[in-house]
């Protein structure tokens, strides 16, 4: 019924990173993921939570706009990914005139929200093409 999409870019945290977070939440319930983020000890824990939060305001909002109903109780995560952002690239310099790299990677993540009935015709489309 109602799908939300949040999307943050840029981030300064490395994708492989972001990546772990994010891994926890994919397909979970939305106010479930809110919990596991808030005491997760990693550092991209804090904005993947500010993600999920917006996009539960989104999927608030859309449905407002739309005069439809909204339980919030049963928005999940039905897709969740990072993606690689620009690398800054760094030096720092070395004994005898040398110089080494220094990559300081970004990430762009994308959480996208969904209730159940849109999972069943995501679940039965994928079936579909699967044949």
């Amino acid at each position: 019924m109602v799908e939300s999409v949040a999307r943050v870019r840029h981030i300064r945290v490395t994708p492989m990173k972001a990546r772990r977070v994010v891994n926890l939440i994919r397909g979970k319930q939305a106010h479930e993921a809110l919990a596991i983020l808030k005491f997760a000890p990693q550092t991209a824990s804090e904005p993947v939570y500010k993600l999920v939060a917006s996009a539960i305001a989104n999927a608030r909002v859309k449905a407002d706009a739309a005069n439809a109903f909204l339980d919030e109780q049963d928005l999940f995560v039905s897709e969740a990914f990072v993606d690689e952002g620009a690398t800054l690239k760094r030096f720092r310099p070395r004994a005898q005139g040398r110089a080494f790299k220094i990559l300081k990677r970004t990430s762009h993540i994308t959480v996208v929200l969904a209730t159940p009935d849109e999972l069943v015709v995501a679940g039965k489309a994928a079936k579909k093409e699967a044949k």
